[in-house]
């Protein structure tokens, strides 16, 4: 078995056949589906039934409701290929794509190849990086926010880069992504990218998630102890991660985290933070709304 695909599945009836008919149309001939449903509450796991009763390449594993991250980790626990590969369930694989990124993957020797993705729209974000990459302005671009690669969705790994990326606590419920790449990436594996995208990703789904100042303590801890090796070359872009954070919640005028969660790292900056970022951290909480919020539709407008 050359490829294993992990499809975690919670309450995407409206999506999942449309996911699993962009897999099984591939003309890749080696490859298995692993979709874990994560205690779904309406018909996806049955339709992930009913496609497995007919299609020998798929499993399906139901699990109580433990998040993404609990999903993925069950499926690669499951999974019989030498590469893995994450789908969404609302997401799409192009035409083609299993063949491309396993000829990627081989030919290279990479440990995971990367490649820009489209949207629902026909946009085609692109990152600009090609071929061999060094990991450090990957994990910086995350930490940063405005990759425009795939981060976990869409890339294809060598199985055995993943031990020890897919744990984090159950109440991280945004940017888990990035927080695994991060975990993979900070073992500086070899890293390819292609210019071709494998991967549609609908952006804008709607979701019941919850982003608050206990999530967020709990991830920026996970996220330091990821660094702590490194911690002298990745201290700033830190910073800079928890600014943008603190940025979403002011674009959102919740400003009493300046108040209880904030206020501290204004102690921690220096001339190693540019000089926007700062700007928005000392102003006043509702000054520097208007300022973030007009910048983030301008990157909108322009992108």
């Amino acid at each position: 078995m050359e490829i294993s695909i992990i499809i975690p599945v919670y309450n995407k009836t409206a999506y999942i056949e449309k996911c699993l008919q962009s897999i099984f149309s591939q003309d890749f001939p080696s490859f298995e589906v692993i979709a874990v449903d994560d205690g779904s509450t309406d018909a996806s796991g049955k339709i992930c039934d009913r496609w497995a009763a007919d299609e020998p390449r798929m499993k399906v594993f139901h699990t109580p409701n433990g998040g993404v991250t609990a999903a993925r980790r069950c499926g690669v626990k499951h999974a019989e290929g030498r590469y893995i590969m994450f789908v969404d369930a609302d997401d799409l694989l192009t035409s083609g794509s299993l063949a491309m990124m396993h000829r990627a993957i081989t030919k290279s020797g990479a440990d995971e190849v990367i490649g820009p993705y489209i949207d629902q729209y026909g946009v085609i974000h692109d990152s600009g990086f090609r071929e061999w990459t060094i990991c450090e302005p990957l994990i910086r671009d995350l930490l940063a926010t405005r990759n425009s690669f795939c981060v976990l969705w869409g890339i294809i790994f060598k199985k055995e880069l993943l031990d020890g990326c897919l744990g984090a606590p159950r109440e991280i419920v945004e940017r888990e992504d990035s927080l695994m790449q991060i975990k993979c990436l900070m073992k500086e594996p070899k890293v390819y990218f292609i210019d071709q995208p494998a991967y549609l990703h609908y952006e804008d789904i709607p979701n019941n998630r919850i982003e608050d100042l206990h999530m967020i303590r709990i991830y920026d801890e996970e996220l330091r102890q990821t660094l702590e090796p490194k911690w002298d070359r990745y201290r700033s872009a830190f910073i800079g991660h928890q600014i943008k954070i603190y940025e979403k919640f002011i674009d959102n005028r919740q400003f009493h985290v300046l108040r209880e969660y904030y206020r501290p790292l204004r102690k921690q900056l220096d001339s190693s933070i540019p000089l926007a970022d700062r700007i928005a951290l000392l102003l006043p909480p509702r000054l520097s709304y208007f300022l973030v919020h007009y910048y983030k539709q301008w990157r909108k407008r322009s992108s």
